[in-house]
């Protein structure tokens, strides 16, 4: 074990989030270094299968003049790695050095990694919430059928004249039902406790999601229950005009605390194809999925569309290293990311962020927030916020709390730059 190093900041993770965030510590001149447990930058991005995706426009997820050539996982890897060079934050970055824990000491933090320890002041966990693929614990009794979890699904080839069950009710279920019917799948069987919505369309996911236009909502301060009527009719018409009533969630959307999700083509295409079961997957026997209803279904291949959970194990509080659901971890911090449990604790998670799309915008904007506050620039309370926030209702969220990064005017800068910014381009970093 080497000595200790002493630092401003020590963020964990090396993804989008922390990316950004050591990007707005340097740039405010704090000593910070990011560990993470991967040998490349990149986060979930940088292990995803090539066919994983990003739900919006390439052109909503990059910012400035940062390169990203597509929508797949490669091309955001990639794009976040150009953050890396374009600001020489490489000698702040320490690749395979995973944290083993993490522990609140007098003056702010001791975080221990395989070959040395490091005192920060303060503490970011960047580590998101889509690092533990959830397969719920069932019963296997000498099973032959193949099962994947969507994040381990490498070659979507192998359900090309297969029997497929499809277990989830949301993005990762409805894209994995989409590929599919892409890679002509014999027979495709749906298990679901519970639908999200989604928007059903006839184009690519990528050109459904209109980012800018609902940020252009926000900024004319068009009220949050509005937009969610004007949406929620949309969609109610949109689930009737391609006949997937069927499928529509219970209860209306809401933008407080649903996501919108872009729909499916080839999945709404084949609609018909599906068959559909509500319920849950209570075993394998053999070649039998088994459902807890006691239904029986044949099958090739299982697939778990069924998402992720937070692993927090690396934390040294039992209250903390136990949180899983984003829901929970909401209710543990004070104006969306000032842990409630220590002090001198951040928790930069997507699920606090965004309803709609999570963003290199939205990481922008709270890590500056963030870096203001350690800075003590900023005022970031202790009451918990219930709602998820995307865009410009999270610059309205931060302006007070942070007003040397929204001085005077900055609603009418930022309109102004939505009206007159290109379509098909980036936005500019903040």
């Amino acid at each position: 074990m080497q000595g200790v190093e002493r630092l401003d900041v020590v963020i964990i993770g090396a993804g989008i989030g922390g990316i950004t965030a050591l990007y707005y510590a340097k740039r405010a001149g704090l000593s910070a270094l990011v560990l993470e447990k991967q040998d490349v930058v990149g986060g979930l991005w940088a292990r995803l299968p090539a066919w994983q995706d990003i739900q919006n426009n390439r052109y909503d997820w990059a910012l400035g003049n940062l390169p990203i050539e597509g929508e797949d996982s490669a091309s955001v890897a990639e794009n976040i790695r150009a953050w890396v060079d374009e600001f020489d934050l490489a000698p702040s970055i320490l690749l395979d050095t995973p944290v083993i824990r993490a522990t609140p000491v007098e003056g702010g933090w001791c975080v221990s990694t395989p070959g040395r320890d490091y005192l920060a002041r303060y503490l970011v966990s960047a580590t998101g919430v889509h690092n533990r693929p959830v397969v719920p614990a069932i019963e296997r009794h000498e099973p032959l059928v193949s099962e994947f979890h969507s994040s381990a699904l490498g070659d979507p080839a192998v359900l090309a004249g297969r029997d497929v069950v499809v277990v989830g009710g949301g993005a990762s279920a409805y894209d994995l039902l989409d590929l599919c019917f892409e890679h002509a799948a014999r027979r495709v069987t749906w298990v679901y406790r519970s639908l999200k919505w989604m928007t059903p369309t006839r184009k690519p996911k990528h050109l459904a999601a209109d980012i800018r236009g609902l940020a252009k909502m926000q900024m004319l301060d068009t009220p949050v229950e509005q937009m969610s009527r004007a949406v929620n009719q949309d969609l109610r018409a949109r689930y009737e005009k391609f006949g997937i009533e069927a499928i529509r969630p219970t209860g209306d959307f809401d933008f407080r605390r649903d996501q919108l999700i872009p729909g499916r083509k080839r999945m709404i295409e084949n609609f018909g194809r599906i068959e559909r079961h509500q319920g849950e997957v209570a075993g394998i026997d053999g070649a039998t999925v088994r459902l807890s209803s006691g239904e029986r279904l044949g099958a090739d291949l299982l697939l778990w569309g069924t998402g992720y959970e937070m692993d927090l194990s690396y934390f040294d509080l039992p209250q903390l290293a136990r949180t899983r659901r984003t829901e929970d971890m909401a209710k543990r911090c004070g104006s969306l990311f000032v842990s409630l449990d220590a002090p001198n604790l951040y928790f930069l998670s997507p699920c606090l962020l965004e309803a709609t799309s999570v963003s290199p915008w939205c990481y922008s904007i709270a890590s500056r927030t963030i870096v203001s506050h350690m800075r003590g620039k900023a005022t970031l309370g202790p009451e918990p916020v219930g709602d998820k926030l995307s865009y410009f209702d999270l610059a309205r969220f931060l302006a007070p709390r942070d007003p040397g990064s929204f001085p005077a005017g900055w609603q009418a800068q930022y309109r102004q730059m939505l009206e007159d910014h290109p379509e098909g381009t980036p936005l500019p970093i903040p």
